[in-house]
């Protein structure tokens, strides 16, 4: 779910700077805005960050995010995989952040 609010969030966002960029005319050229631009930038990390984070709750490594590279193809595969459910239980990557643990049952203490 934390992938999907942040792909949702940033293009409710990313709609938005661009009507204002064309409503201030602060489009380059090429089509792209000043506003959005900028926005594009600022959360290039961060969407990088959620997609491999997706990835690993899929049991796949981050590296599978270079398939996007491949045109159509390796898009279209990204975009299979982020919508791929969650492997149930643990994988190498960590717990599922799915599961939620049991109300009662204390949770490992942590190692000092």
């Amino acid at each position: 779910m934390e992938y999907w609010m942040f792909v949702l969030f940033s293009a409710i966002v990313s709609i938005v700077l661009s009507i204002v960029d064309a409503m201030l005319s602060l489009n380059a050229p090429g089509g792209f805005g000043l506003l959005s631009g900028l926005y594009s930038v600022a959360v290039l990390i961060p969407s990088i960050a959620v997609a491999v984070r997706r990835l690993h709750d899929t049991n796949r490594s981050g590296w599978w995010i270079f398939i996007g590279i491949i045109p159509v193809l390796g898009w279209v595969a990204l975009i299979v995989f982020m919508f791929l459910d969650s492997t149930p239980g643990d994988n190498k990557y960590g717990p599922n952040p799915k599961e939620v643990p049991a109300i009662g049952v204390p949770s490992a203490p942590a190692a000092v």
